[in-house]
């Protein structure tokens, strides 16, 4: 389990975005493997850099705060950094402006640009017979939604959104410094409008200028018959909202099938287990098996030995692909009467002293009987 993130950057949990970037380019001129030749300071810088990523983003942060990392994890977050974290908040760190261009003398990265929503994955649960049939589960979720109020463009309605007067619209903040080599020109994203080059004049009151927010979700989801436990249905673009006017992420639902205890599921077979005494076995007779649409007759041939099984076509479970259904499988337990009384007692001594070898003979092999006393089909 990973540690608390906030334990991770040494800040509480009401610390503000200042102190989180403060405790991070702390940290990260400590740790960074280039600088700290600790055993353990590549995982730790890692781990701080994975911190950093997740609290100095508003939304994450909700989510981690509400949700704790499982909250993360289902709503389908993984770290973006490469290596050793995010790139340009490292070379923030160290040299005080963002992005590898910055560092070294380019011109920094372009405005940000349109980027998809990340996806969730929830998870329902279903009964072996609503998923031979097929049904509707209503699922809940938490995500990152386009602001209603504002409609996603961050401004309070019917206010206007002007040129970003930090950047003066390029969504960047460039800064030239004077060295031994040279000039060196360190741009980072315009921490004003975020890189987009545009700020609203009065924000959104309700998703403080962002466009976005996050919000519970409820959702009918259809599950088609003949689904198996463990796999997903993928509703697109149910997941994150994007940013900068970018696609939505998808919703992943994994459906868990509830174990049913009358059927074994192998694929689109059902297996099941029918008690026949002995003396109705020798006899043959007639027996009620359950199926996924309720009780059917089964004639038991007359002979029929210990596990033996009968196969009942087309009453499994039906094909996802939408071919023919799966078999049900009979195994049929013969069992021996116990506890007898005289009179019954007496009546199997009768019937044992007239056995011969023709009731007892088989044409099974010694495998086949091995394979029918464990259990085998």
């Amino acid at each position: 389990m990973p540690r608390d993130y906030y334990e991770v950057l040494g800040v509480d949990r009401e610390a503000d975005e200042a102190d989180i970037k403060k405790a991070f380019r702390r940290l990260a001129r400590e740790l960074h493997p280039d600088v700290n030749k600790a055993p353990d300071a590549e995982e730790r810088f890692k781990e701080v850099a994975e911190a950093y990523e997740v609290l100095s983003d508003s939304e994450r942060r909700a989510i981690y705060d509400r949700y704790g990392h499982e909250g993360l994890k289902s709503g389908g977050y993984a770290p973006s950094f490469d290596g050793f974290g995010s790139l340009s908040d490292i070379f923030e760190a160290f040299f005080g402006g963002g992005g590898l261009g910055g560092a070294f003398g380019g011109f920094g990265s372009a405005a940000a640009g349109p980027a998809q929503g990340g996806d969730v994955a929830v998870a329902a649960e279903v009964t072996l017979q609503e998923a031979a049939r097929g049904t509707a589960v209503e699922v809940a979720y938490d995500a990152v939604l386009v602001c209603e109020r504002c409609r996603g463009n961050g401004a309070q309605p019917g206010t206007p959104i002007e040129r970003c007067a930090r950047c003066g619209g390029s969504g960047q903040l460039r800064v030239v410094t004077r060295t031994p080599f040279g000039q060196v020109v360190r741009a980072s994203v315009c921490d004003a409008c975020r890189g987009e080059g545009r700020v609203p004049r009065n924000p959104c009151a309700e998703c403080s200028g962002r466009g976005r927010r996050v919000g519970s979700v409820r959702l009918t989801v259809d599950v088609p018959a003949g689904i198996a436990d463990g796999q997903r249905i993928r509703i697109a673009g149910r997941g994150h909202a994007g940013e900068h006017g970018g696609p939505a992420g998808d919703l992943y639902v994994r459906v868990h099938v509830r174990e049913d205890p009358r059927f074994v599921r192998e694929g689109d077979d059902l297996t099941t287990v029918v008690d026949v005494s002995a003396p109705l076995a020798a006899l043959g007779t007639t027996v009620k098996v359950p199926t996924l649409d309720g009780e059917v007759e089964l004639e038991i041939p007359a002979g029929t030995q210990p596990h033996e099984t009968l196969v009942l076509r087309g009453l499994g479970m039906p094909s996802l692909r939408g071919r023919r259904r799966g078999d049900l499988r009979v195994i049929v337990n013969v069992v021996i009467p116990r506890h007898l009384k005289r009179e019954q007692r007496e009546l199997l001594e009768r019937l044992a002293a007239t056995m011969t070898d023709h009731n007892l003979r088989t044409e099974e092999g010694v495998l086949g009987r091995l394979r029918r006393a464990l259990g085998g089909h």
